[in-house]
């Protein structure tokens, strides 16, 4: 799990769909914006990071 005790603060803005689809996601699977948010970046930076290990340096 992540420290909760150090949480930084963003401010971006998304399409509209996009919100309304991810609001809807939070609801159904029981979970704040943020849990999901968090989720989401961290199998983001894995997705690159994979990449970034399979190319030669």
């Amino acid at each position: 799990m992540t420290d909760t005790s150090k949480k930084s603060y963003i401010n971006t803005t998304v399409s509209t769909d996009l919100l309304k689809s991810f609001k809807i996601l939070a609801a159904q699977e029981e979970m704040r914006l943020n849990q999901l948010l968090e989720e989401a970046i961290r199998d983001l930076l894995k997705k690159y990071e994979k990449k970034a290990d399979g190319k030669q340096r």
